[in-house]
């Protein structure tokens, strides 16, 4: 395995929960349950920065891709 093909920085589980405004029991059900990527070291979990990126990108929320516009 080449060295070049492994993310270059890993998350905890807390610092994305952070990130993404969620309970760090929220991200380990998703990481349990395939939603969200990760790998295991050890007892904790890592989440690869190109995950988190990848989950917001295609969970992107209507309300963020349409800014609101002045009410008539």
């Amino acid at each position: 395995m080449s060295i070049a093909n492994l993310p270059t920085s890993y998350l905890t589980i807390a610092e994305v929960a952070a990130a993404l405004r969620l309970s760090k029991m929220t991200v380990y059900r998703m990481v349990r349950a395939g939603t969200l990527a990760a790998d295991r070291f050890g007892k904790s979990y890592r989440v690869p920065e190109s995950a988190v990126e990848e989950y917001i990108r295609a969970s992107g929320s209507p309300a963020m891709e349409d800014p609101p516009g002045p009410r008539s």
